[in-house]
């Protein structure tokens, strides 16, 4: 096993991941910025390393101080989390070159999924169906309102490098087409670098299910079930769940099956996600592939009991699964809500600020908080604005859900503002209560008549 594993990260992942690797007899490396210095994952690190000021393209993104810094203290692997590098195939391939472990799939990997419009033509070959669209880039706005008036408005625009909600416009008209290119191929080039977009015909209202995947070096794939994350604002996750409440036990095997050979079309190792669209007749489209470990990932651990994050540093060590398809079970149901520093009443305007007091709800059986606040900590304003994941398991989804109320009531953030009130609004909807949402819920049901408190 490894001796020394190096986090390319911050936040609650990157206590996430430290945590994961003590249980395993494994030191530990943080690295933060300037902004960070006083961070819960650089105290609970064996060492720490500053590696640049506050702005993430300095730090978290700088690819020859995180290297310099595994290099430094003599790391073998380096675990990037989710976001910042997690998914650059240029940065994997020069841990490879530096006899780094990459704890997370091959570059090539990386870099044939990371390009969405190589994705879908990677699925089409291998028989996974994908939503109707184009086959390759769209090289100008005259041939995107050719391929629109063919497929039929509506229509989704999409950035080939993206994610996150980067580079993704909705387009319900012809009339509507010109400036979405414009300004999605803008958005795209700022955020990635790379201008190139694509068109998928829209599903909606769907319900966005991802299928979770654990692969070895040696051929061997399962996968762990399927999260509902259809409950979604501005295309950003707000709440997931497993198992989804409208996927039967034969519907679940097959999405699984589709998952697994997706994952071996492209000879997929470690862990890594499947997103699918479910229309309102129960066909599954293939939207694309996260080549890394997900912020919703608990609510897997909770129901098969598998610790994912140790999967994926047990198979980057080169050992085998462990486990076959027939021998993952599925127990209960488990409920994650993310916790934002913002502010829903001002449009969900982000909420820096110093933690006065902090109490979580870290009590009872099935409640786990995934967190790296403490009181006196002053979240920075550099980065996302997500500080906790609650996650509850129960039995049966209304347990959950029950206990997901309990446990949002003893939340408490004082000095900054949080989403902590949003949530229970939404997990206490009748809608939500009956699993009756889909993608179009939150956005057009849900916001336009939820008052926050005075």
């Amino acid at each position: 096993m490894f001796s020394k594993i190096l986090i390319a990260n911050r936040g609650e992942i990157a206590v996430r991941i430290i945590r994961a690797c003590r249980e395993l007899g494994i030191r530990t490396v943080a690295v933060y910025s300037e902004a960070d210095r006083d961070a819960l994952h650089a105290e609970l690190a064996d060492e720490a390393i500053c590696i640049g000021p506050a702005k993430a393209v300095d730090s978290y993104l700088n690819v020859k101080q995180i290297l310099s810094a595994a290099i430094l203290t003599k790391a073998e692997a380096i675990h990037p989390g989710f976001g910042f590098l997690s998914e650059n195939s240029q940065f994997a391939e020069m841990c490879e070159e530096c006899n780094i472990t990459f704890i997370g799939p091959k570059s090539k990997t990386i870099d044939e999924m990371g390009n969405k419009i190589h994705a879908r033509q990677l699925m089409m070959d291998a028989d996974v169906p994908v939503i109707p669209g184009s086959h390759g880039s769209l090289s100008s706005v005259e041939e995107a309102m050719t391929l629109a008036e063919e497929i039929g408005f509506p229509v989704m625009l999409k950035a080939a490098a993206g994610g996150g909600g980067k580079g993704i416009r909705k387009v319900m008209s012809a009339e509507e087409l010109p400036k979405h290119f414009d300004s999605a191929q803008q958005e795209a080039k700022a955020a990635f670098g790379n201008d190139e977009m694509y068109m998928e015909k829209i599903v909606y209202p769907a319900r966005h299910i991802e299928v979770q995947i654990l692969a070895d070096n040696f051929g061997n794939v399962i996968h762990l079930g399927e999260r509902d994350c259809s409950l979604q604002r501005n295309n950003q996750k707000v709440l997931e769940e497993s198992p989804s409440v409208v996927i039967t036990a034969k519907e679940r095997a097959h999405l699984g099956e589709i998952g697994v050979r997706a994952a071996k079309a492209v000879n997929y190792q470690n862990a890594g996600t499947i997103e699918f669209l479910r229309d309102e007749e129960g066909n599954f489209y293939f939207m694309e592939m996260n080549t890394r470990i997900q912020v919703e990932h608990p609510v897997t651990e909770m129901v098969t009991g598998i610790d994912i994050v140790k999967k994926q540093i047990e198979v980057a060590n080169g050992e085998p699964l462990g486990i076959t398809q027939e021998e993952v079970t599925f127990s209960g149901h488990a409920i994650e809500c993310r916790i934002n520093a913002e502010n829903p009443a001002f449009n969900f305007a982000p909420s820096p600020g110093k933690i006065k007091n902090l109490l979580l709800p870290a009590g009872g059986m099935g409640l786990r908080v995934d967190s790296a606040m403490y009181s006196g900590y002053a979240i920075p304003p550099f980065y996302d604005s997500m500080i906790a994941k609650v996650i509850v398991h129960g039995n049966s989804r209304f347990e959950a859900l029950m206990k997901m109320q309990r446990a949002l009531t003893e939340f408490v953030t004082d000095g900054v503002v949080t989403n902590v009130e949003f949530q229970m609004d939404l997990i206490s909807h009748p809608n939500v209560i009956a699993g009756d949402y889909t993608t179009a819920f939150l956005q057009e049901d849900f916001l336009p008549n939820w008052k926050p408190e005075e």
